[in-house]
């Protein structure tokens, strides 16, 4: 039976101590907002492969000192009904510089001392690659890392990684949730086992660790980036301004130029409005360096100081945006288009270390199939998988198991995963190979633009008309998506005036070109997404989004010209819009 929001409430006062999220809920039992209490109360946040994300408000549904205690307590009863050793080898914990972060991360650390399990602490804020990183560096069995990454100010989240570094994939994300509900009541709330004066904590079970991870960090993304080179390159006239978005990103980028040694550090210049790490965001609506606006600070400094180049990365550090001067205009790359840079820079420098069949990369099957066509041309093995870090890194490890050497991996939504560093997206490896692939571009008198070029004019040109749309709930967005696959049984054969060759529908478990018509993706019943390759080489996805209320499309058209491509891939967009979606019928709204 359904429990009422004083029910509910009562609950909630019971099990909450921290005051400020008390106070909430006694303010909105004060003013009888059923409703909201309703909304905050009656469901839990969701524990995904992401782990937890959301609003930091009071409430069973959001992001609060009660639900990361909780989601604690959780992973530490399943790590150790699942895993060996786990009290010894410990947990990794980290955090960004977003409100709260600091005590969400104390209290998780709580929550693992109070079952006997050492917590290997960062003292401060860190981008959140280092987690991964110091996961696999101390053998630890999980890592925790405490942010919202690029989302708005108010939001936070609570990511964990496996004991092979990776993202959490099914089973565990089940195996976790069902753990979390069965050690609800907090066993404590003493965050003096991370307070001590010496950074260690009050503990013998919590050891401070940032800097041994740190210094191993940086001695991994120089060896991977420079390998065996004998002669380093020197690129003393390459500059280029960067941004942290008000994130932790300015002291491991300066650490990493330094070690490469390309150019005096000078040559960075850094947006210094953004420079430290501010968790109100307060010169950019979204922290995010796709979002509109987002480079602008730093395209006003790079014009100052006439440079053309410059590198951003999001608060957490993990995601990496490039843009380029180019006839007196900035070129922003978009996130397949720089990693098909990284990709081809890659190739040649390491296709020489072994015979090209023995390297694999991947990419997810939202991002470009221009990796996909340079690897038919060059001959290494490619490998699609289903979107997010989590899957392009397990299923690199495998690839690896296999006897591949994994060089790359990326995905459009601005994420570099470079795997002799982190198997996971890493703005700071990924901008160390990039100011290699530029220095390297400049021994041929190329710049970036330049090369992207060339790899069109060799590959095809592939444009995209990617977007959003808002929906007003997950129940708009499964009818929308049911209604769709009741065009046509067992799949619409048409969108427009094209055919569609090839139909892969994840969520039912569908693909009208495998072998009795069964996905080799996984299917996951609980999300939406659907795939289609049409005539005239246009390929989209739609699918509903895991943490906004979003359904998002991706949409490429390859094509001899740029401008048959663009055009291809906008009348699709029109087509999805006007056949599938239509927004003034189903109450979506067009980002």
């Amino acid at each position: 039976m359904a429990r009422t929001p004083q029910e509910l409430a009562d609950e909630w006062l019971r099990l909450d101590k921290d005051d400020s999220t008390r106070n909430e809920i006694n303010s909105l039992l004060k003013r009888g907002d059923t409703d909201e209490l309703q909304q905050r109360l009656g469901t839990r946040i969701a524990f995904g492969t992401a782990g937890l994300r959301g609003p930091m408000k009071a409430g069973f549904a959001c992001m609060n000192a009660l639900t990361v205690i909780q989601a604690s307590q959780g992973l530490a009863a399943y790590l150790l009904e699942t895993e060996d050793d786990v009290q010894h080898r410990g947990i990794v914990i980290g955090r960004d510089a977003r409100h709260n972060s600091e005590k969400f991360a104390k209290l998780a650390a709580a929550a693992f001392v109070a079952k006997g399990i050492r917590v290997w602490w960062y003292e401060t804020p860190s981008h959140t690659p280092l987690v991964p990183f110091g996961v696999r560096h101390l053998n630890a069995v999980a890592g925790i890392m405490v942010t919202a990454s690029h989302n708005p100010a108010h939001d936070n989240g609570y990511k964990v990684y496996w004991s092979n570094g990776c993202q959490i994939i099914p089973p565990h994300d089940v195996g976790i949730a069902a753990a979390i509900l069965k050690n609800l009541e907090p066993v404590t709330w003493d965050t003096s086992v991370v307070d001590g004066e010496d950074g260690d904590g009050c503990s013998l079970l919590v050891e401070g660790s940032l800097s041994l991870v740190q210094d191993k960090y940086y001695e991994v993304v120089w060896t991977a980036v420079l390998g065996n080179s004998e002669q380093p390159l020197k690129a003393p006239e390459i500059s280029f301004v960067y941004t942290p978005l008000h994130g932790l990103g300015l002291l491991p980028m300066t650490r990493t130029v330094e070690i490469l040694d390309l150019f005096p550090i000078e040559n960075m210049h850094v947006v210094e409005s953004q420079a430290e790490p501010d968790p109100d965001f307060p010169t950019v609506k979204f922290p995010n360096p796709e979002e509109n606006g987002a480079l602008d600070l730093a395209k006003a400094l790079a014009d100052k100081e006439s440079v053309s180049l410059i590198l951003a990365s999001d608060p957490d550090a993990d995601r990496l945006a490039v843009a380029e001067k180019h006839d007196g205009g900035w070129h922003q790359y978009t996130g397949n288009q720089l990693g098909i840079l990284l990709a081809s820079y890659l190739l040649e420098v390491q296709g020489h270390t072994r015979p090209t069949s023995e390297l694999a990369m991947l990419a997810s099957t939202v991002s470009s199939r221009m990796l996909a066509t340079l690897a038919a041309r060059r001959g290494f093995h490619y490998t699609e998988t289903l979107t997010g870090f989590k899957w392009l890194g397990n299923v690199a490890r495998d690839l690896s198991a296999q006897g591949y050497k994994v060089i790359f991996a990326y995905e459009e939504a601005l994420g570099y995963m470079i795997p002799t560093v982190v198997h996971d997206k890493d703005s700071i490896s990924a901008a160390a190979v990039f100011l290699m692939a530029v220095a390297y571009w400049n021994t041929k008198n190329l710049k970036p633009f330049q090369k992207l070029q060339q790899l069109y004019e060799e590959l095809g040109y592939f444009e995209e008309a990617n977007t959003y749309l808002i929906s007003p709930s997950t129940a708009v967005t499964n009818e929308v998506f049911r209604t769709i696959r009741t065009l046509r049984h067992p799949h619409p054969t048409t969108l427009g005036s094209r055919k569609i060759l090839a139909w892969r529908d994840l969520t039912l478990g569908y693909d009208s070109t495998a072998k009795n018509h069964v996905p080799f993706l996984p299917v996951d019943s609980t999300s939406q997404m659907i795939t289609c390759d049409l005539d005239d080489q246009v390929r989209f996805t739609v699918r509903g989004s895991g943490t906004e209320p979003k359904i998002k499309l991706y949409i490429e058209c390859r094509a001899s010209t740029r401008a048959s491509a663009r055009a291809g891939a906008d009348s699709v967009l029109k087509d999805l819009l006007s056949e599938w979606f239509v927004p003034e019928k189903t109450g979506l709204r067009l980002a």
